[in-house]
């Protein structure tokens, strides 16, 4: 592992829960938007992370083999999916996006937002946000802690 190994995996961590805000934000953006420029209501986003692999074949002592998936790079964001679930339908036959025929006429379709979760979520991501500046933070220290011992 390089010296500035343990900054670069925050970083990744910074970036990813940056982007994942940005997705958590938009989501509580559009909690009541029952018509988007596509057609139909907002779909609620969600952010799909994956781990960065390292190619070097280091094993750890401490775990078993079939479990030691290797030495991490980080994360990064692999996609963004839309979650299809049905919204909370609401009873309203006077909005312009109520549901015209069928059996949930005159309701019309919310997105899928739950904004209690999504600001649970949110601060979830604020909060690994700051856990990875807090290591960065103390890497930083301990680069200029060594670089003193050497004075």
């Amino acid at each position: 592992m390089g010296l500035f190994t343990s900054i670069n995996i925050a970083a990744t961590g910074m970036s990813v829960e940056r982007l994942r805000g940005d997705i958590i934000s938009d989501n509580i953006a559009n909690a009541s938007t029952t018509r988007t420029a596509d057609g139909g209501k907002f779909k609620k986003s969600t952010l799909i992370l994956e781990a960065i692999q390292d190619d070097l074949q280091y094993r750890n002592p401490f775990v078993p083999a079939d479990k030691d998936s290797g030495v991490g790079k980080g994360v990064r964001a692999l996609r963004v999916e839309k979650d299809n679930s049905q919204g909370r339908l609401v009873y309203d036959p006077t909005h312009p996006d109520a549901i015209q025929s069928g059996p949930n006429t005159g309701y019309v379709e919310y997105p899928n937002v739950n904004i209690v979760n999504e600001m649970v979520n949110l601060i979830s991501a604020s909060r690994a946000y700051e856990a990875n500046a807090t290591v960065i933070q103390g890497s930083k220290e301990m680069f200029q802690s060594a670089l003193q011992i050497g004075k």
